[in-house]
């Protein structure tokens, strides 16, 4: 548990891990919610949103995710010491203004607006790891937040899937900017494909970028929450992160 910088903090508060459990089971559970209602609302199908973008984009979503990423890592980092963090829902809102301006030219604005938004992301991922203890600027943290990128996004229906990243220090051993294009890119690329195809959609584009940035937003917040929450009471309380995931799990198979 040694290799976490925890910033100084209130004394150790007692912990009572069946409800904490509880509660990051509850909020992984809804997690996913905003964005599924979202595209319902909208008559969008959950699955099927990538195949509607033109071929040329699909084939270069690795790249284009790969160069965002790296552009959002470094424009994170420098922008630390000059722009506080800021609370949840103005994250939301201000991915959501950014959605907006994407959606108005369709997939080549949206492309444009890609690597602004995911810097954000990482931001805000960032202020929740702050919020929990931990310091952004220590490499386990930097890597911690990337993985939180790493999760399955909000169009989807699939829990549990995400907290194998919960378990994973691939990134320590493999290096940085090697594990961003090894780990991280195959995973948020179609995640992002999701968010420009919905974007996409003929004259709803602006609204739809703004609803799927916000749902993104909301969603990767939440998964940051139950991520740095489990990490700080396995340092707290001496337990392997492993053993807590593997109690949220059965709290999931449960419901």
């Amino acid at each position: 548990m040694d290799d976490y910088q925890i910033l100084p903090s209130e004394p150790a508060e007692v912990i009572d891990l069946e409800a904490e459990l509880d509660a990051l089971a509850k909020r992984y559970q809804g997690a996913s919610g905003l964005g599924i209602k979202v595209l319902g609302l909208l008559g969008l199908p959950v699955s099927g949103l990538l195949s509607s973008l033109p071929k040329e984009v699909q084939g270069g979503l690795a790249t284009g995710t790969e160069a965002a990423l790296k552009q959002a890592v470094k424009l994170a980092e420098n922008s630390r010491g000059v722009l506080k963090d800021q609370p949840d829902w103005i994250n939301a809102s201000l991915t959501a203004a950014l959605g907006a301006a994407g959606g108005l030219g369709g997939v080549t604005s949206a492309l444009a607006e890609l690597p602004v938004t995911v810097t954000v992301l990482l931001r805000a991922i960032q202020a929740v790891a702050v919020q929990h203890g931990f310091d952004p600027s220590h490499d386990s943290v930097k890597f911690d937040c990337l993985q939180v990128l790493a999760a399955n996004g909000p169009f989807t229906e699939d829990e549990g899937a995400d907290l194998s990243m919960l378990e994973q220090r691939a990134g320590l051993a493999v290096g940085g900017a090697k594990w961003i294009g090894a780990v991280i890119v195959p995973r948020l690329a179609p995640v992002l494909g999701q968010k420009l195809a919905a974007q996409a959609v003929p004259v709803i584009g602006a609204a739809m970028g703004a609803a799927t940035n916000y749902a993104f937003t909301s969603y990767y917040q939440d998964i940051a929450h139950v991520h740095f929450r489990l990490r700080k009471l396995a340092v707290d309380a001496d337990i392997p992160p492993e053993q807590l995931v593997e109690g949220m799990l059965k709290r999931l198979e449960k419901d």
